[in-house]
């Protein structure tokens, strides 16, 4: 084959496992199947309707969809015309949406009923749409279904997947073939997946980790993707027995809901292998509760512009280094360093940098900033963290993030998994705020559960002796819930503005 890509990858596995199931769909009342065949069938024909449709080498296809076959098959068929996938965000706003396709340039937008019709495109921002459902169907059932094999190289753009923009307007990370080829083969090697895997795909795919830690690595070693439209706790538990589920992503909330379900303490859990958790610090009480049920957390570290894969926690050392994120991925290099762009000691708080043959070349449009990124081939990623003895790294928190109080570091990460111990708090986000005489102190915003009295002099009460004292928040807001992105992260830009005044 010419083409090098993953638009390839549906042929190639059709041609080695074509009986095998590739994808399940759950719908509300039972589930579609589709083999590593109808995978490889359906995502020719959809590259032939896209051809049709003047979509060429370098043209930007959209997709906007909760998880769904056609989100895969269109990243495939897009792939197999050396085009550039462009994932959006289910949950962003009309306008947010606009501004994507327009900084993208996107020829044609692939979307789900009701998501986007053509009220939403009056100002033009995508030329062509094609709706899933009947539309799609038909358009796939009378398409060609003759081989394409343009040639695509592993170092052409295969996705445009914009950051969640917690710290500002998103910038398109272009991510190539070979960037996510070797991602996933750092999950193959660091993970052990095996050809039986069943995943449970919950985690949005149009966010990194459901996408690329997930679904694409289990589709390339040949397992099961189960697709579900949206995270529920009650039906994560009853699709786990029913499918009998080895391998989930989840953030730290979505485990979280997951154990305070009532279902928790007698759920059929045996057939579980990998539960990955991401996107955030993973709160040492969470994970007592899921070794209490033999089950370890597989921790990771990453970022959308490494696509996204870092540092990783395995299984041998899941109890051990309980909380850290592991050591760099088997084809990842990370070095800690300090303001001088030096490597700090083992114990000292640094910023974590990152290469690899899975990092980004750069933002899509934005040169300054793509070279701005980088230092001497390494990626700076803003998050700061400390090495120890053993090389396994801690994430502290986000550079931007950091409270400084009276001239101490307060990271607020650190401070929050001191709080989720407390019984009665469900969820907390700690920011600073202006103060006259330290310059700003940390300012805790918590959840607390359903029935609970717990009030902030208690709260504040149970961190003493438990933190040093300029990190112990100066108050303490009771919010009914957090803003979180669409991937469960916390939106802290939110949380300042909502609460820090």
């Amino acid at each position: 084959m010419r083409n090098e890509g993953i638009g390839s990858w549906p042929a190639r596995r059709a041609r080695k496992t074509p009986h095998r199931t590739a994808l399940i769909h759950q719908l509300a009342d039972g589930h579609r199947a589709f083999s590593y065949a109808d995978l490889h069938d359906r995502t020719t024909r959809l590259a032939h309707v896209l051809h049709a449709r003047g979509v060429r080498r370098g043209d930007r296809v959209a997709f906007l969809g909760p998880n769904h076959p056609s989100f895969l098959e269109t990243l495939f068929a897009t792939g197999l015309l050396g085009a550039v996938f462009v994932p959006l965000n289910i949950r962003l706003a009309a306008p947010e949406i606009a501004y994507q396709l327009a900084d993208s340039g996107a020829r044609v937008l692939v979307h789900a009923p009701s998501l986007y019709d053509a009220t939403d495109n009056a100002a033009g921002s995508v030329p062509d749409l094609l709706e899933v459902g009947r539309e799609y169907e038909e358009l796939i059932a009378g398409a060609s279904a003759v081989p394409l094999d343009e040639p695509v190289s592993p170092d052409d753009i295969c996705i445009i997947m914009y950051t969640s923009g917690t710290t500002g307007r998103p910038k398109g990370a272009m991510l190539t073939h070979a960037n996510l080829v070797w991602n996933a083969v750092n999950v193959l090697v660091d993970q052990d997946l095996a050809a039986d895997e069943r995943a449970l795909v919950s985690a949005p795919l149009f966010h990194t980790a459901g996408l690329n830690m997930l679904t694409l690595p289990v589709l390339l070693k040949g397992g099961t993707c189960v697709l579900v439209e949206s995270f529920d706790p009650a039906e994560t538990l009853d699709l786990i027995e029913e499918h009998r589920i080895t391998f989930m992503f989840g953030v730290p909330t979505m485990y979280e809901r997951i154990a305070r379900h009532p279902r928790w303490p007698d759920a059929d859990l045996s057939s579980m292998r990998h539960l990955n958790c991401g996107g955030a610090p993973v709160p040492t009480g969470l994970i007592d509760t899921y070794q209490r049920r033999g089950l370890n957390f597989q921790q990771g570290y990453g970022m959308t512009e490494a696509a996204p894969g870092t540092l990783f926690l395995d299984a041998e050392h899941s109890v051990e280094k309980a909380g850290s994120a592991g050591v760099p991925h088997f084809f990842s290099d990370v070095t800690v360093v300090g303001p001088d762009l030096v490597p700090v000691a083992p114990g000292e708080t640094g910023e974590i940098q990152v290469r690899g043959p899975h990092v980004m070349p750069g933002y899509w449009g934005l040169p300054a900033e793509s070279a701005e990124a980088f230092h001497d081939g390494w990626f700076r990623t803003g998050d700061m963290a400390r090495v120890d003895e053993d090389g396994f790294v801690t994430i502290v928190d986000r550079l931007k993030d950091m409270i400084v109080s009276g001239g101490e570091n307060v990271y607020p990460a650190e401070v929050e998994d001191v709080l989720l111990a407390h019984p009665d708090v469900v969820e907390c986000a700690v920011i600073g705020v202006p103060d006259p005489q330290w310059g700003e102190v940390p300012r805790a915003v918590v959840v607390v559960r359903e029935g609970s009295a717990a009030g902030p002099e208690e709260i504040l009460g149970s961190l003493g002796g438990r933190l040093a004292k300029y990190k112990i928040p100066k108050s303490v807001v009771v919010a009914r819930e957090l803003p979180r992105t669409a991937s469960g992260k916390l939106a802290k830009p939110r949380v300042r503005a909502l609460y820090g005044m």
